[in-house]
């Protein structure tokens, strides 16, 4: 089999495309099988699996079979199924059942959060998949995980920040917060965002491997930086690594701490003005965080 890989779409690097063989095996060494759990997630297009991916299908009637070499033969019923490139996988939100009880928590939800920004699963659909997952080994230690999917993140990375963060204590105040321009246009977005006690804002940035990469991003980012710093907005940039590692919360627990940060419930959709914070947030002290939008 020879993958000559498709531009614009998931394996156009190193690990992408090993993820992407790894699931495409199962199907082709096993017809009449259908891709399920996270091989069938990486072939619609979602992000966050974990670096070695399992060749995994099930038959459609849950009978037995056993798998050539290193294809994991599941034993799942499935009475639908689609069709993506030519092969056939488990819907969405069946495979996120079928892998979520076999993630650690930070894959898990990175999956989930980027089935729901690429638009392929609803809150109802989670919900749904939560359900089917119940009786699956390990389901049950991760049923709480489904509550913590947000698909607003745009990438793992900032999946992966946004959990540390809660986990220190420090969840953000904002997601995808919109800077707004003299002009009253919005001239970027933050992926997390705080507000301090002086009316100012902790903002930052997680720069994705590829989204932040050559020359020409080298510039947009420049570009974009120079229109985030203001007056009274503290910005602060990490990697996907350090999102991973917990240094993005480490860092952000110590800063919010020597400003005397307490939380604060940011309506979804806010916007500010870089120069001027204050008053461009309506803000309700009332506890928790606002409920992800449904797509």
């Amino acid at each position: 089999m020879y993958d000559t890989g498709v531009p614009g779409e998931p394996g156009r690097d190193r690990l992408d495309r090993a993820r992407r063989r790894a699931a495409l095996l199962g199907p082709l060494a096993c017809p009449g099988t259908v891709a399920t759990g996270v091989a069938a997630l990486v072939l619609h297009g979602v992000q966050g699996a974990p670096v070695v991916v399992r060749s995994e299908v099930t038959v459609p009637d849950g009978s037995a079979r056993r798998g050539p070499g290193p294809v994991r033969v599941r034993r799942l019923r499935l009475r639908r199924w689609a069709e993506v490139d030519g092969i056939a996988c488990a819907l969405p939100e069946d495979a996120l059942a079928h892998a979520v009880p076999t993630l650690p928590r930070y894959r898990a939800v990175a999956m989930m959060d980027s089935a729901g920004h690429r638009g392929l699963v609803s809150r109802a659909l989670l919900d749904r998949a939560r359900e089917k997952s119940g009786d699956l080994a390990g389901s049950a230690a991760r049923r709480p995980w489904w509550d913590e999917c947000d698909p607003r993140a745009e990438s793992p990375a900032e999946t992966w920040a946004r959990l540390s963060c809660a986990d220190a204590g420090v969840a953000p105040d904002a997601l995808q917060l919109r800077l707004v321009g003299e002009s009253g246009r919005v001239v970027a977005r933050v992926d997390l965002a705080w507000l301090l006690p002086d009316g100012s804002a902790l903002l930052v940035e997680i720069d994705g491997r590829d989204a932040h990469t050559g020359p020409e991003a080298l510039v947009a980012d420049r570009i974009r930086q120079n229109r985030i710093v203001g007056r009274r907005s503290l910005v602060r940039r990490y990697t996907g690594r350090e999102a991973w590692n917990g240094t993005v919360a480490r860092e952000v627990a110590r800063l919010l701490a020597a400003e005397g940060w307490h939380p604060h419930r940011v309506p979804d959709g806010p916007s500010l003005r870089p120069a001027e914070v204050t008053g461009q947030l309506p803000v309700d002290d009332g506890p928790g965080q606002p409920s992800p939008p449904e797509r």
